[in-house]
């Protein structure tokens, strides 16, 4: 569900952005297209790749994902870098196809001037064009719902990932050197320090020859990488903590994409924490609970404490909903009423939604738990390696967590009640998986309320306990999760079951909770939860 987004670096960081969507995705993921879909097109969509295009491998821990082919076109005052990429991933037993393509124009420094960048998984492309003027950038996100247009000051002029490399091999980089960078990443739409630090000059084997490279280690919201760069500015290879290589090849091994399922990993099942200790057996069932979740030096997020979570060092504490006493906010909710980039709370046809959804219903508890069941309700459960635009996902009706959560905290917005997003991990199916969902401020008297966890991916309101908390926000602040993937551990050191509550055994019938007194409308295409077996 969740969850990234130099020539490499333009495909491997919305390939993270991707890792970290897909990571939290707990549904049954259809097949959306083939390979042999995408091989049809090869001849049509690349057709602007000349002979002289260098193409790439994208490989996560050995297996291969994609690949990425990129050019560099002279024109009369600069130049046009240009890259294409094809991802395919087996996830849960079942394989997704998605393109991305990049634009980038600069002049003969390597200076930005304007971008375009689309990202397409099936359900119609989400495209992001900018143009820069000195440290002014104008913006537009389109999609099949439309277009929207804003206009950004910036403190400094920005680079793009795609021009990295050419513009710091124009500043002639020395073994030692280290380099500060304001990047705009397209996939988050964000202006982010990007730090390069030169390491040393290395001889690597490429295509069976020697090529003289400059290895150098780049730090951006969290996200580590290395890259080797030609001393004309081509990346030849890059790879990073989580996995991810990205290798030049021939065109011909860059597209082999075919590979098996049965051979591929799937990505969701190897990135589940197993936990250890006290078994859960019925989340839902749940009033409390305490684990030990060691956390990696320096990853640190104001989101790990408060709000029905405590920290203590490595210990975790997350009670429901109904054992805390209302308090006031502790933010200032105003910019939690308003819309975001991808939160387009003030679109017509979002508005519209939520006046539809609460039609006839008051409270803000009562509102918020109906807007938890009208999401979960209309959105089909199918992949969306897409980004998730709240319009998108309204137009399209499809998606995993994070469509769930965007179009949630996008009506709740647009319904005057003030939300935001929460990323962690969730206990399904036996293993804590990478996930997202929303908070939502149910207000009481006095100014006083609480800061409650819901889940419309799994028509929870109140979310369960098992719901961990490590950050708030957007893909910029998602993309720190990737440090967590492989390492995490989960020790299961208390749980408390609300009174009358038994486990529920292998066999057993689990008691059915009782209906809510709301009418809640049905999905056309089926109801299948984030846990469901695509089999």
């Amino acid at each position: 569900m969740m969850l990234l987004r130099p020539l490499p670096r333009a495909l491997a960081r919305p390939v993270s952005w991707l890792l970290v969507l897909l990571w939290a995705a707990q549904m049954a993921w259809l097949v959306r297209s083939s390979y042999g879909e995408s091989a049809a097109n090869l001849t049509t969509d690349l057709a602007r790749y000349s002979g002289e295009a260098q193409w790439k491998g994208v490989y996560y821990r050995g297996e291969k994902l994609g690949f990425s082919v990129g050019q560099t076109v002279t024109l009369p005052d600069g130049f046009e870098l240009q890259e294409d990429g094809r991802l395919q991933m087996l996830l849960l037993g079942s394989s997704s196809t998605a393109r991305l393509r990049t634009t980038v124009r600069v002049d003969r420094a390597f200076n930005l001037r304007d971008f375009e960048f689309s990202l397409d998984a099936g359900t119609g492309p989400l495209s992001v064009k900018g143009r820069l003027d000195g440290t002014r950038l104008e913006l537009e996100t389109s999609g099949p719902a439309g277009a929207r247009r804003e206009v950004r000051e910036l403190g400094e002029a920005p680079v793009l990932s795609l021009s990295l490399p050419r513009r710091l091999v124009a500043l002639r980089p020395r073994p030692g050197q280290s380099f500060e960078f304001q990047s705009f990443d397209p996939v988050t739409l964000r202006n982010a320090p990007l730090r390069v630090v030169v390491e040393e000059r290395e001889v690597i084997w490429v295509l069976r020859r020697p090529i003289p490279t400059l290895r150098v280690a780049l730090s951006f919201q969290g996200l580590e990488s290395r890259s080797w760069i030609t001393e004309v500015g081509e990346v030849v290879k890059e790879e990073s903590p989580t996995g991810l290589i990205v290798v030049r090849e021939t065109r011909d091994r860059a597209t082999m994409l075919a590979v098996p399922g049965e051979v591929q990993s799937d990505l969701l099942e190897t990135s589940a924490v197993q936990p250890r200790g006290q078994r859960i057996t019925d989340p839902i069932r749940l009033n409390r609970v305490k684990l030990r979740f060691p956390l990696p030096a320096g990853f640190e997020s104001a989101a790990l404490d408060g709000d029905g979570q405590t920290r203590s060092g490595d210990v975790f504490e997350i009670v429901t909903a109904g054992r805390r006493q209302p308090g006031p906010p502790g933010v200032d909710l105003a910019p939690l009423l308003l819309p975001e980039s991808l939160v387009e709370s003030d679109d017509p046809a979002i508005v519209a939604e939520a006046e539809r959804a609460l039609a006839g219903v008051t409270g803000a508890r009562q509102r918020a738990e109906r807007l938890v069941r009208h999401v979960h309700s209309i959105l089909e459960k199918k992949p969306t390696l897409s980004l998730p635009s709240a319009r998108e996902v309204l137009r399209a009706r499809v998606g995993d967590c994070n469509e769930h959560t965007t179009l949630y905290v996008a009506l709740a917005r647009a319904a005057g009640l003030p939300a935001r997003i929460a990323v962690g991990l969730v206990f399904l199916r036996g293993s804590f998986y990478y996930h997202a969902w929303p908070e939502v401020w149910v207000a009481e008297a006095n100014g006083r309320g609480l800061w409650t966890a819901v889940d419309p991916t799994l028509d929870q309101f109140p979310a369960d306990v098992t719901h961990l908390r490590l950050l708030r926000g957007g893909l910029d602040q998602q993309a720190r999760i990737l440090s967590l993937v492989g390492r995490a551990r989960i020790d299961v050191l208390e749980i408390d079951r609300e009174f009358g509550a038994v486990p529920v055994l292998v066999g057993a019938t689990a008691p059915e909770r009782p209906a809510l007194p709301l009418d809640i409308p049905r999905p056309s295409g089926g109801r299948r939860g984030c846990w469901s077996d695509p089999r």
